[in-house]
């Protein structure tokens, strides 16, 4: 057994397992295992996952999850559909795809009520409108999701898109160009290079995709409906306990990410904060982890009109809200 395991499982003894209200406790029998996997290096954008860890809910459900942590080289549609993990952490234009090829996967719920992907540009561009005829670097896979959102809503034409490395010295060293970022993180670069800058969240202009979407396979939600509602409604009674109180779960990641600073933890929450992804929108209305046919629908019509989806696809198949629509978890 190594160090890190211990002292894991040592703090998370220490704090208790005491569930926040609205989970619900089951009698003392052996807990349901449940392998999770995430979409990247432990980081405050899976907090509530550690936090429904380390604050006990899961085992208050009758759960016991082991989280993993994902990365560059990992397939997590490969790993789930092969049966190496239960569930995994996703987003919507994902499983639509894996759908339309006849990969049995379905979204079970969103942690983010929008895909905090947006465009980093230098303090003189106002507005995203203005960056018609700048360089844009944006990544290849950038080029089948949100990129042919902004050409359809601006006119953005494909010459206007260079290939972006994340590497962040091409954008500090030329102000006339602008790149794509992720609200946690690229802008806390800049920040940290003291060099201005504005940045466009896509969800704000009308980008209509979830992020950090729960997945599983249409097999497993059969053979396990109680254990993905458990999972469900625990993780998001975890992003509540997240966003009131960080500590136990940021012990958790940091663990699991050595590399993890307090400073990139502490800005990344205070942006999950400041944006609302967990808690505005139907979040606000609804529940934490809420969806709606109504959003699915808006993800899935601009995909059909950008080619990236087949209007023949059985697009309903991709998600289920029956682990949401009755959770009344509010922050």
């Amino acid at each position: 057994m190594n160090a890190s395991g211990i002292t894991r499982r040592r703090i998370i003894a220490g704090l208790g397992t005491a569930a926040l209200a609205g989970t619900s406790i089951r009698p003392a029998w052996a807990a349901d295992k449940v392998r999770f996997l995430t979409s990247w290096f432990a980081q405050a954008e899976h907090g509530g996952f550690y936090a429904a860890k380390a604050n006990g809910i899961y085992a208050a459900n009758g759960l016991d999850v082991d989280i993993s942590m994902g990365g560059p080289q990992i397939n997590a549609i490969q790993l789930l559909t092969g049966g190496d993990t239960d569930m995994t952490m996703g987003y919507d234009l994902q499983v639509l795809n894996a759908v339309e090829h006849g990969v049995p996967v379905v979204t079970i719920g969103a942690s983010f009520q929008f895909d905090l992907q947006g465009i980093m540009a230098h303090a003189d561009v106002k507005t995203l409108p203005d960056l018609k005829g700048h360089k844009i670097l944006i990544a290849s896979s950038s080029h089948t999701t949100f990129w042919p959102w902004l050409k359809e809503k601006y006119g953005f034409t494909e010459d206007m898109a260079a290939p972006y490395t994340f590497n962040l010295q091409p954008f500090f060293t030329d102000p006339t160009i602008a790149q794509q970022a992720y609200a946690t993180s690229e802008p806390f670069q800049a920040q940290k290079a003291n060099v201005p800058v504005n940045y466009f969240l896509l969800a704000k202009y009308g980008y209509p995709t979830y992020g950090s979407t729960i997945i599983t396979t249409q097999p497993f939600l059969a053979k396990n409906p109680s254990v993905v509602k458990r999972f469900v409604a625990a993780s998001m009674e975890g992003w509540k306990a997240y966003l009131r109180n960080p500590g136990p779960a940021n012990a958790l990641i940091k663990i699991d990410n050595p590399k993890m600073s307090d400073e990139q933890l502490a800005y990344s929450l205070q942006q999950l904060k400041a944006t609302g992804a967990v808690t505005s929108g139907d979040a606000s209305k609804m529940s934490i982890g809420a969806m709606t046919d109504v959003r699915w629908k808006a993800t899935r019509d601009f995909l059909v009109r950008s080619s990236l989806l087949k209007d023949s696809t059985d697009w309903k198949s991709a998600y289920s809200l029956d682990c949401v629509k009755n959770l009344h978890v509010v922050a």
